[in-house]
């Protein structure tokens, strides 16, 4: 069976000029584009697909948003953009969660494409697992072919739009401004490795770490969850200064210390990652690196509803917030 990405590389156009030509698009496309995308879907003998072309007229108001977990408000608060600008443009929204299982992931595009939505939002880290990833930019493209449209939040690893938080350069800031309070013994609440987000975030503090010439910072590994912060907190030695790779984390390992009665910052400093606003009264106060969540949401959803001839990357920077959950050691005496 010719496929529109078959058509697209005859032509030698990108897939999304293909599918504006023939599934019905209302976006403009030049003359000569056009002209070379026919004459090679004719060469090829492609029929175009007509649900593709109902959905490339905006037949459908529905998007639907997947992330990994509905009950870690990193994912909440990402789908909370999303959704408030997809009420903007008059449009519905489907939520799924996958709870951590890729293979619940590609399910959720299968069935949306069945659904024929208009767009599919991906919200969450890609997994350190080629044949899975790959597996996925498939089901994907079997939807974009169909005339869909498709962002993700996250690692540009599936080929579509993508708002990428950079993870590694706002885990090394922290690590330098850590460093800068005084502290020199770290450990590391990391995460699963395979877990990509997870082990940015680690690489790049530790990576920091050794460039500033202090001692390697003590990693531990576990769920990325707050049971998973709780867990690994037991098992930071004689670190001063502790980070947790996302917020919910660190809240874990602050309720262990509570419970085991170690200070914190008088005893040992915590930081965390993401700055969830429902955390915010969280005492003592996080320290953590900062994303403009709902931003996020909000922007991979205009990517989505306007996709271009190829897919964007748009890295979006944190910044370090810190607060009372750190010890200033400059200002120990002696």
């Amino acid at each position: 069976m010719v496929t529109l990405e078959d058509v697209a590389k005859q032509a030698g156009v990108s897939l999304a000029t293909a599918s504006r030509v023939l599934n019905g698009s209302t976006r403009q496309v030049g003359a000569d584009l056009r002209a070379r995308v026919e004459r090679a879907a004719g060469e090829l003998g492609y029929r175009a697909n007509m649900a593709a072309q109902t959905l490339a007229r905006g037949a459908s108001n529905v998007i639907g948003i997947v992330v990994h977990d509905l009950t870690d408000p990193y994912f909440a608060a990402l789908a909370d953009g999303a959704m408030r600008a997809a009420a903007g443009e008059g449009l519905l929204v489907m939520v799924g969660t996958t709870h951590r299982d890729p293979e619940q992931e590609i399910a959720y595009v299968a069935t949306l494409n069945a659904q024929r939505v208009r767009a599919v939002l991906l919200a969450g880290s890609r997994v350190d697992d080629p044949e899975v990833t790959g597996r996925l930019r498939d089901e994907l493209r079997r939807y974009l072919d169909a005339g869909g449209r498709v962002a993700c939040v996250g690692q540009p690893l599936l080929g579509v739009d993508t708002v990428a938080p950079a993870n590694r350069e706002g885990a090394a800031e922290l690590a330098r401004a850590l460093a800068g309070l005084g502290h020199t013994r770290f450990a590391v609440l990391a995460g699963p490795p395979w877990l990509i987000t997870a082990r940015d975030r680690c690489d790049g503090f530790v990576t920091a770490i050794r460039e500033l010439g202090l001692p390697e910072p003590r990693v531990v590994h576990g769920p990325f969850d707050r049971d998973g912060g709780y867990t690994a907190a037991a098992e930071t030695g004689e670190a001063t200064c502790v980070f947790a790779v996302n917020d919910v984390m660190a809240v874990g390992a602050l309720a262990a210390y509570r419970e085991r009665g170690v200070r914190v910052p008088e005893d040992v400093s915590v930081a965390g990652f993401d700055d969830i606003a429902t955390l915010r009264d969280q005492v003592p106060a996080l320290t953590t690196v900062r994303l403009p969540l709902a931003d996020l949401g909000a922007r991979a959803l205009e990517l989505a509803l306007d996709a271009g001839e190829t897919p964007v990357v748009e890295q979006v920077a944190g910044e370090v917030v810190l607060r009372a959950s750190v010890r200033d050691l400059r200002r120990e005496p002696g």
